[in-house]
Parts: structure tokens; sequence; C-alpha cells
């Protein structure tokens, strides 16, 4: 399946399911928001997320699906510190940096990502797909290109909504971190356990599936929809469906 309306129509598929789950997150958190001020922020960047989805549906090419997922994250990322409802020194967020975090939000979302990394690797491989062979994500030697894509639509769900429970939550906390020289910051041992733990639990809630239409367990859906897509490869599935949750 090379060609190349398969894989715009994939890529379209994995970035409409992150967007639809970016504003999810966006649009749950705005209730939890007292500020009106932060409140008009995160809902015009709702809106824009939403007009995204809509004009994504006319995208022709690779980089135009690309463009649209790059400007939504950037956007969502914007707003991502009104978000954080406690500890708001300790956990100051300005933008989304990595290689190495510059902050713990950065540090404690790149935790995440790796962990939701390897479950998306392990669930396309389980379904005997090539892991380096990718729609979104460019092929690159060693990148484990599907893995990345599968994932995409399950960060907003499975790891920022996490981080951001750890934080309000108190959890976490600053002395679950250690800033390196040079301003990288990491988590220390303690923090990873308690984040491991979490993200075991959050793994454990039953959700539903709005194509099986069935409840299943959160950490079971990369499987699910890695399953979907394989379907869809083989021409069993018309087209691949993204996991939006309610």
């Amino acid at each position: 399946h090379n060609s190349e309306d398969v894989k715009i129509e994939i890529a379209r598929s994995i970035v409409a399911g992150k967007i639809h789950n970016l504003r999810s997150v966006l649009l749950r958190a705005k209730r939890e928001l007292k500020d009106q001020e932060k409140v008009l922020d995160v809902s015009r960047t709702a809106d824009w997320l939403g007009s995204y989805l809509t004009s994504l549906k006319d995208a022709q090419d690779l980089d135009e699906v690309r463009g649209y997922e790059g400007q939504a994250t950037a956007d969502y990322f914007s707003v991502f510190d009104h978000m954080i409802l406690a500890q708001r020194t300790d956990f100051k967020f300005m933008s989304r940096n990595r290689r190495p975090p510059r902050d713990r939000i950065n540090a404690l979302l790149s935790f995440l990502y790796v962990l939701l990394l390897s479950d998306c690797i392990g669930a396309v491989e389980g379904v005997g797909l090539d892991s380096q062979f990718g729609y979104l994500h460019a092929l690159r030697s060693g990148k484990p290109a599907l893995g990345l894509d599968l994932m995409e639509e399950f960060r907003p769900v499975l790891a920022d909504r996490l981080a951001l429970n750890l934080v309000n939550r108190q959890q976490l906390k600053a002395e679950h971190f250690v800033v390196r020289p040079g301003n990288s910051v990491l988590m220390n041992e303690d923090g990873r356990k308690i984040v491991l733990t979490a993200y075991q639990k959050r793994k454990q809630i039953e959700v539903h599936h709005p194509l099986l239409k069935t409840k299943v367990p959160l950490g079971l859906i990369p499987h699910l929809q890695a399953r979907i897509l394989a379907r869809h490869l083989r021409g069993d599935l018309r087209d691949y469906y993204p996991y939006y949750p309610r």
C-alpha cells in the first residue's frame, strides 16, 4: 500500500483523531477554569482546532496534512499553561521543548510519550505491521514511524490528561525532578515510579470504543486501533477510523 492516495488518507485520519482529541482536552479543561480570560483563550483555541478539522478534509497532500497537525499542536500548547491549576510556579509551562526538556512539565510529557510510544510500537508489531513504515511520519532509518503515527491520536488522551492530573492533584511535586547543568530537567527515581504507577492505572480505566460499541480498558485501545489499521490496509475495512473518546 504505497499509493500516495492511501498514504494521505491514512495520515488525514490520524491527524483528525489527534486534533479531535486535543480539542476534547481543551473543552474538558475549560469547564474547570475560573478565570474568564483563560476560559476565553481556551474556547477560542478549541474553535480554531474545530476549523482545522473542517479544512483537513480537503487537504490534498502530506505537507498540508502535516501543516494542520503542526498548527493545531502549536495552538493547543499555547494555552497548555492555563490548564495547570495547582503548583503553577513549579510547573510553569512556556512552550513544548524536548531533547532535553527545559522544565518540569516538559520532562513529564516527554517521559509519558516514551511510555506511550513503546505501547504503540508493541501494538503495531503485535498485528504484524512494520513499525518502521509510517504514513504521517517520514521514513527514517531506525525511526519507528508507524508507532509514532499511531501514537498521535493517543497523546492527548493517555499522556497529556494524565500529566495535568498528576500536577493538578499534586501527586507529582517539584521535588520529583532534578535540574541538571545547562538547564535540562529530568524526573528522579521516585517521580518515575509515581508516573509509571499512574500510567498503568490509567490504562485500566474502562472506556467506550465507538467503532466496536463496547467497553474496553484504555490500555487496550492502541492494540485495537492497530488492528483496525491492519484491517484497512488488507482491504477488510474501507477507512481507518481513529479513536475518539467520549
